[in-house]
């Protein structure tokens, strides 16, 4: 038997498009920027009990209360210290999210045709962290109930 790769019908197959790059330990990352709304520095984060370590808290953004996720953490990388670079990255995967980065780099304007391997390098990452963020948020929505 013949394994195939489909297309994933919930990503186009073009990957090309605008990311918002942020470094996190170093290393590059992307979020489609259609999926960011909006870039905040580093605030107070009111600490909830019995969640993940990943979970930093919440904030209160114009009166919406924003679940904050620390991505250091949950990509397994060692803490570290905010600095005033360091910023919170509100995005929308279904409900608002906030995700900790070291440094927001730049807007990138990425097209399918250029880069093929750097193109698939950021769609496993956004991948993985799209996956994360719609668990933690399926959690979350079961803790409300």
């Amino acid at each position: 038997m013949q394994a195939t790769l489909e297309p994933c019908p919930t990503r186009p197959t073009a990957l090309g498009g605008k990311y918002l790059t942020f470094s996190l330990a170093g290393e590059e990352y992307g979020l489609e920027i259609l999926k960011v709304r909006e870039i905040i520095g580093i605030m107070d984060i009111t600490a909830m009990p019995q969640v993940p370590p990943e979970v930093k808290g919440v904030i209160n953004l114009r009166g919406k209360v924003i679940p904050v996720i620390d991505l250091r953490l949950k990509f397994g990388m060692e803490p570290a210290g905010y600095t005033e670079q360091t910023c919170i990255v509100v995005v929308d995967v279904g409900a608002l999210v906030g995700v900790i980065v070291d440094t927001v780099q730049e807007v990138l304007d990425i097209l399918a045709n250029n880069r093929p391997q750097e193109l698939e390098r950021l769609a496993r990452k956004l991948g993985a962290a799209d996956r994360d963020l719609h668990a933690l948020l399926k959690r979350q929505e079961g803790l409300r109930r």
